[in-house]
């Protein structure tokens, strides 16, 4: 039984998070609205745009509530993400990873036909012929961006010389319209401490500048300046460089974001909105329970997932294979039983809802809805 056909019945009755079928995905929607304002009002604050990244979330029903709070468009990883969400009526998407393979970039050129405001980025100028006779093929036209490398050497142009001819190489497209240039700084988002970070991003941003005025140079000054991301939001914004920002994770909160300093306040401008809600289903040692999530419920790339409720938060977590993990703290399994509820800060969101196909939606302790994964696995 997938969840609707197991929690349906649930939606709207009183306390009814309770009686969930753990591991449960569980999204608690007034946070999530919160977060969701608070970020827009610190980007219209600023005067930038808001593109949030959907690869967080996955979802075409959270990113029409972004739409709605005022984002200018969503993200997403990858064209699979994109063609989801389009098909689902959610407009000017940007595609933040470079489209490469044949099959892709065919998919691309027809996504275009089709998804308004469509946009996607580039990193070589071969690359950016093969878009553009697929486009020319499939009369459609795509605004591109200059994806530029911030020194993760993973993808985007490696130097200012680069950009440049790249730039040059897209106006001889006439089926691509270039708009600007991507930059998105990931090393440094999940620095602790904010002055650290901030000192990290001060220097990219000044290779960043470098880059921009080799563009307006040549005669390509980018019009959209796109990047940040949850960590480096409110450094981005004070610098004043970007034009839109792609953070994503805000309307989460995961543990290797509320490990974090985001403003240099000391405090938390987002709340936790996504849990995972579990139960011990083993309780036979002092110091130690079994629950219900383990490898298959949680990312692992994050560090440990942190216990809310049901258990202090000093508890231990350690994963214990691919359906169980351990709650570990001195006499534990003397105070909890099988069969009791725990709830769980995952460690990295983006990787945890893509071991789910749907989110359960609360408002306290009562279901509210059932929200599909919509873009669940679409890594291709």
């Amino acid at each position: 039984m997938d969840d609707r056909q197991l929690h349906a019945h649930l939606i709207g009755r009183q306390g009814s998070r309770a009686a969930l079928n753990t591991p449960a995905l569980v999204l608690d929607l007034d946070r999530l609205d919160r977060n969701i304002a608070a970020m827009q009002a610190k980007a219209t604050a600023h005067g930038v745009a808001l593109r949030p990244h959907a690869k967080t979330h996955k979802s075409s029903d959270i990113a029409r509530r972004q739409l709605a709070a005022g984002a200018v468009g969503l993200c997403c990883a990858k064209i699979g993400e994109a063609e989801v969400l389009s098909d689902d009526g959610v407009t000017r998407l940007l595609i933040t990873s470079p489209v490469a393979a044949p099959g892709a970039i065919e998919r691309l050129a027809l996504l275009a036909q089709r998804a308004p405001g469509l946009a996607a980025v580039v990193d070589d100028p071969a690359v950016a012929a093969r878009i553009e006779h697929a486009l020319a093929a499939a009369d459609a036209t795509l605004d591109v961006m200059i994806d530029i490398d911030p020194g993760i050497r993973r993808t985007g142009v490696a130097s200012p010389a680069a950009a440049v001819a790249l730039a040059t190489a897209i106006a001889a497209c006439p089926h691509l319209r270039y708009r600007g240039v991507q930059f998105y700084c990931g090393m440094q988002q999940h620095i602790e401490d904010y002055a650290t970070r901030r000192a990290a991003i001060e220097e990219r941003t000044s290779y960043l500048g470098q880059v921009i005025a080799a563009l307006a140079a040549a005669g390509f000054p980018p019009t959209i300046v796109t990047g940040s991301g949850t960590g480096t939001h409110a450094i981005d914004l004070a610098l004043g460089v970007f034009t839109e920002l792609q953070a994503g994770s805000y309307v989460f909160m995961d543990r290797q974001y509320l490990d974090c300093d985001l403003d240099g306040s000391g405090g938390a401008p987002f709340e936790t909105a996504l849990m995972v809600d579990a139960r011990v289903v083993s309780a036979n040692h002092a110091a130690l329970v079994t629950i219900d999530a383990g490898f298959k419920s949680l990312s692992t790339d994050g560090g440990a997932a942190r216990v809310t409720t049901g258990a202090a938060p000093e508890t231990a977590f350690a994963f214990m294979g691919d359906e169980h993990a351990a709650l570990i703290a001195p006499d534990i399994g003397l105070r909890l039983r099988a069969g009791d509820p725990v709830t769980l800060t995952v460690p990295h969101c983006d990787p945890t809802v893509n071991l789910y196909d749907h989110y359960h939606v609360v408002r306290g302790d009562t279901l509210v809805d059932i929200w599909p994964v919509s873009a669940r696995g679409r890594a291709r």
